[in-house]
């Protein structure tokens, strides 16, 4: 690992990494110290490699944890799975490696949009969602993703998620809080 990445972000597809990359830098992460991990366009499964590069970057953070700022964040659609699916995944993924899953000390946050980011994109543009739904637009560009970032960093700040949110971004800002 780089001596002067703070954050690995490891995530499926730009969008993922477009959104988190921002909302990061939005919130005092430098943008040079990012690492950034995403899963190749057309070898298979992003979520599966996902998956199963978690137990890897966790411990690469491991081993470097004892530098002030160091974390991890991982950003996977739910799909089907949901956030406690999705975090069992993980957990799994590690003990097939013979890693111990992540527990309470490590500076690691999950952030698992359900269904999928889309979802995630619609209820920052003030519509009503339903986390089944796998239907909402997608952005013509990863970089269109701005505006969202604006809306979720302002609702962040007012530590007030507009209501009726979705449960997996209600989770995504607990997990937010292990990196601080």
């Amino acid at each position: 690992m780089n001596r002067r990445v703070q954050m690995i972000l490891l995530c499926e597809d730009r969008q993922h990494e477009t959104f988190a990359r921002r909302f990061l830098h939005k919130s005092g992460w430098p943008a040079r110290r990012l690492r950034v991990v995403i899963a190749p366009r057309g070898r298979g499964s992003a979520e599966q490699f996902v998956r199963e590069r978690f137990a890897i970057e966790l411990a690469a953070y491991r081993s470097n944890r004892n530098r002030v700022g160091q974390g991890l964040v991982v950003v996977c659609d739910g799909d089907r799975r949901g956030v406690i699916g999705r975090t069992d995944d993980f957990a799994e993924g590690c003990r097939a490696q013979s890693i111990q899953p992540r527990d309470d000390d490590d500076r690691v946050a999950f952030m698992i949009p359900t269904w999928n980011i889309e979802t995630r994109l619609a209820y920052l543009d003030g519509s009503s969602v339903v986390e089944t739904k796998t239907d909402y637009p997608r952005l013509k560009r990863p970089r269109d993703c701005q505006p969202h970032v604006e809306r979720l960093y302002q609702m962040c700040q007012q530590k007030s998620l507009r209501q009726p949110a979705p449960p997996s971004l209600d989770a995504a800002c607990l997990e937010y809080q292990r990196l601080a």
